[in-house]
């Protein structure tokens, strides 16, 4: 799973986190509907913001949500995911994207696409993904040929880039791909006033992509000796977080002047955890999962033992001094346990999904209800207290504290 937008979940509200898992699966079901099993790996999570996007301009109606099945990431648990045409825009974008970053991986000879027999096959995936989103594409009447086009740019355009070449050229194509596809979430919803205001936000929330993306590589690619614009073109990371927070201010800017029927996540997403994504690339904003205190290497608060999901609180329940107090019978011990086997095999299913870190699950062996690491995270604000962004009305002009000048 990729992306910058990547939300705790705790920090959204129920209804919320219900939304955005229904778009987030809606993306991965509509893949694989459209373009078989295999496509599911590019479900990401900046893909879901053109689901999200396209449902947020329409009045809801039964048929944008259908029952899904069991699956891992959701603790094999049945759940209402988006469907429609937002869904399917959001899997053809989704496609032509990642079939971009393969071949860009390929460019750079990254890992085991250093090897060139591993290299002929990822082109051919790639293509072959380019092929499946161009039909997609086609049916919604969205050219993807615009974001090929604008891929192949991104090449030519890192050629020619060098000392004191603008950072800005070379973010164009990225711009221009995302600004194509949030336009065209307008037409899907049949809202064609609002294809200039979310493509200028489509345009600055690509520019966020490309530069965060070169920010959290930048140490990595130098160790390696990959290209990175910031590198390249000689840009501070002064500047680049000053391109960040203007592009920042321009995608509220534009949704403002936008037309929603319901824009609740949409806000969430691009106003509040798109700026948190900016803290979080440039490590001004820390998740802390045990909160508090100093973290050792290990990630654990300095002078605690971990406190991991699974096994009992510190402390032997049993002894006199232990919950039931000095008189009482010891608790019984948990019921219907799975065997050894059996639960490392659930353990390791659960281990394989995003379940154990945002989300809540089964524990693999006692089947009491946990909740993932991200429960423990220190990271909300006081928005959080407030209730800013799950009400949105004027709530953040009362509480004056979401400090993002959007007016939620």
């Amino acid at each position: 799973m990729f992306g910058i937008v990547r939300p705790c979940t705790h920090r959204l509200s129920e209804g919320l986190k219900a939304e955005w898992m229904a778009h987030l699966c809606g993306l991965c079901l509509a893949l694989r509907s459209d373009h078989g099993q295999f496509a599911r790996i590019v479900t990401n999570y900046d893909g879901l913001i053109v689901s999200v996007l396209t449902e947020a301009q329409t009045e809801r109606i039964p048929a944008q949500r259908r029952t899904a099945g069991p699956c891992p990431l959701r603790a094999m648990r049945t759940a209402p995911v988006a469907r429609g045409e937002g869904a399917r825009l959001a899997a053809a974008v989704s496609l032509v994207l990642a079939s971009a970053k393969v071949r860009d991986h390929v460019a750079d000879r990254d890992g085991l696409l250093a090897r060139r027999p591993v290299a002929a096959a990822a082109r051919r995936v790639a293509a072959g993904w380019d092929r499946a989103g161009a039909r997609t594409g086609a049916q919604l009447g969205f050219d993807t040929a615009l974001l090929v086009d604008a891929v192949d740019r991104q090449t030519g355009i890192e050629l020619l880039a060098g000392p004191g070449t603008p950072l800005l050229t070379v973010t164009e194509p990225t711009e221009t791909a995302t600004a194509a596809a949030f336009a065209h979430t307008a037409v899907l919803a049949g809202k064609p006033q609002n294809a200039e205001p979310l493509a200028e936000a489509g345009r600055l929330f690509g520019r966020l992509a490309h530069l965060l993306d070169a920010v959290e590589d930048q140490e990595a690619d130098a160790a390696s000796g990959a290209w990175n614009p910031l590198t390249v073109t000689g840009t501070s990371r002064a500047e680049a977080r000053r391109l960040c927070d203007d592009a920042l201010r321009g995608v509220r800017l534009a949704l403002r002047d936008a037309e929603f029927a319901d824009d609740k996540l949409a806000h969430v997403l691009l106003a509040h955890e798109l700026r948190r994504s900016v803290d979080r690339a440039f490590a001004t904003d820390v998740c802390s999962h045990q909160g508090g205190g100093l973290l050792t290497e290990a990630g654990h608060p300095s002078g605690t033992r971990p406190t991991g999901s699974f096994g009992p609180p510190p402390g032997n329940p049993y002894a006199p001094t232990g919950p039931s107090g000095p008189f009482g019978p010891p608790p019984e011990p948990p019921r219907d346990r799975r065997g050894l086997i059996l639960g490392c095999l659930v353990w390791a299913g659960l281990a394989c999904t995003c379940q154990m870190c945002c989300g809540t699950f089964d524990d693999p062996w006692s089947h009491q209800r946990r909740e993932g690491l991200c429960s423990k995270c220190d990271c909300g604000d006081c928005c959080d207290a407030c209730d800013c962004c799950s009400n949105c009305g004027d709530c953040c002009d009362g509480c004056d504290c979401c400090g993002c000048d959007c007016s939620c």
